[in-house]
């Protein structure tokens, strides 16, 4: 039954409503640090004049036999989603210590699924001002389009475009987005993918211009389900990545680990001086510094590889306002086994480059479309196959290139974590703000119960880059 005043949730945001299990909830969790502070009352007024402009913040979600819901929560109360928040500190622990803890815990701790989900806790005295913990559920947005909510509300944000409510249907852009943004650039993509791997690309991609018709039947479904067996056919090939201490069993708490920002001007001289991206660049310090933790923990990382899930955005990112998930997702091999830190990098260019022009974001994008129309079980089963095959969730985020203002304090440091799937119990995030990159990362306690210690290993890895590059003539290693 659809209910008043509600909208029909996209079946790629069912999906990932759906992907919470017990070790693994859906929620991005960020932090933003204040100086000075700021106070409750503030917060609380500007929650409520900027982020409340988005619909989608008032509505909860409302779950039936053919998926889900987004329905006005009439109960509304801010004071449920923006919330105080204190810090229990052990005995010689400091406060950024403390407030890690308490990030771990949180994205740990299910959002009430009896009210729209997403929490605001305010810590009004940290390190001289105040920290602001986030955690939205990713099936309201994901990275791209949170970081243009968030930067929305800050002060001088831009409130979202106004548009014309629709009633009793699924997103109405989700068609529009779709051709715009996969099915013009991708078409030959698209075709090449349909003709190795059948017709199941093309059929999903019709099934989501077209929201309204949906699978009338069983035997619709049942040709449905061929078709997504057909299209995970070409992830299933993937060959298994090296076994480390950090795959395995999650037991489902979190521990969470940021560090100082790297001077985004740096990244970008490294890169110059080796003819590469600065991608390249941060995936190599990322990949180094996690074989160093494997060898510190007694692992030869020597000729290992893992693999790790990278969302790639399939949006216009100036549509970024109209929520939802619109990405896809590419298997991007991390050798953590080169020690050589500039044949690291050359190594992870020639696998980025591998991944340029192929149709497995949209093929991943495909299967969770469909997936979202079957029962949980069946959903489970087939991503289960994203989760085997992988380490790690990798995303990087593009943020703001000077610093912002929020209820008239300075934003000075942000950084978020990424939710993971199944039992992956590793998350890195990458964020860009201010002149500087931000690493994160959010790890599963029984996979890896110190985070800080992979962290901690980002700095020496850029450093020795820094210095190894510096000394190359810029036409020679533009030529390799």
């Amino acid at each position: 039954m659809t209910h008043p005043a509600s909208s029909r949730m996209s079946r790629v945001d069912t999906a990932w409503l759906r992907m919470d299990n017990d070790v693994n909830l859906m929620m991005i969790v960020g932090v933003w640090l204040l100086t000075p502070g700021i106070t409750m009352t503030a917060l609380r007024e500007r929650i409520a004049d900027k982020l409340l402009q988005y619909e989608r913040f008032k509505q909860k979600v409302v779950i039936d036999t053919m998926g889900a819901n987004w329905v006005l929560d009439a109960d509304f109360d801010i004071a449920r989603h923006v919330v105080p928040e204190s810090l229990a500190r052990k005995k010689g622990q400091n406060e950024r210590a403390a407030l890690q803890d308490r990030c771990g815990a949180l994205a740990a701790t299910p959002l009430d699924p009896a009210r729209p989900l997403w929490q605001f806790h305010l810590v009004p005295h940290y390190e001289g001002g105040s920290a602001v913990v986030l955690r939205i559920h990713h099936c309201i947005a994901d990275g791209i389009a949170l970081t243009s909510v968030m930067n929305s509300i800050t002060d001088g944000g831009s409130d979202p475009p106004k548009r014309r409510s629709r009633k009793h249907e699924e997103d109405p852009h989700e068609g529009d987005w779709l051709a715009e943004a996969v099915l013009k650039p991708l078409t030959d993509i698209a075709a090449r993918a349909a003709g190795m791997y059948g017709n199941g690309v093309a059929k999903s991609i019709d099934m989501l211009s077209h929201p309204q018709q949906g699978l009338h039947s069983s035997v619709d479904m049942a040709r449905s389900g061929l078709q997504v067996l057909r299209d995970t056919a070409a992830l299933a090939l993937l060959a298994d990545d090296s076994p480390t201490r950090l795959k395995g069993k999650a037991g489902g708490q979190k521990v969470v680990a940021w560090g100082e920002p790297m001077p985004l001007d740096k990244v970008k001289a490294i890169g110059k001086a080796l003819g590469c991206s600065i991608n390249d660049v941060l995936l190599a310090c990322v990949a180094g510094a996690i074989g160093r933790y494997l060898h510190d923990h007694g692992e030869d990382p020597a000729g290992k590889e893992i693999r790790a899930m990278v969302p790639v955005n399939l949006r216009p990112l100036e549509k970024a306002w109209q929520l939802g998930n619109r990405f896809g997702l590419a298997p991007l091999v991390l050798p953590i086994g080169i020690d050589n830190p500039v044949e690291r990098v050359f190594a992870v260019r020639q696998r980025m480059g591998d991944l340029k022009g192929s149709y497995q974001p949209l093929l991943a994008f495909a299967v969770l479309s469909v997936t979202g129309l079957f029962i949980k079980p069946v959903q489970d089963a087939v991503l289960d196959l994203f989760a085997k095959k992988s380490t790690a969730v990798m995303t990087n985020v593009p943020g703001p290139t000077t610093p912002l203002k929020f209820c008239g304090s300075t934003l000075r440091q942000t950084m978020f974590w990424v939710p993971s799937s199944g039992n992956i119990g590793v998350g890195v995030s990458i964020l860009s703000y201010g002149g500087g990159v931000q690493f994160g990362l959010i790890t599963d306690r029984a996979l890896c119960p110190k985070p800080q210690r992979i962290i901690d290993g980002f700095e020496p890895e850029f450093d020795k880059l820094l210095c190894l590059a510096m000394m190359l003539p810029w036409e020679v290693a533009e030529a390799a």
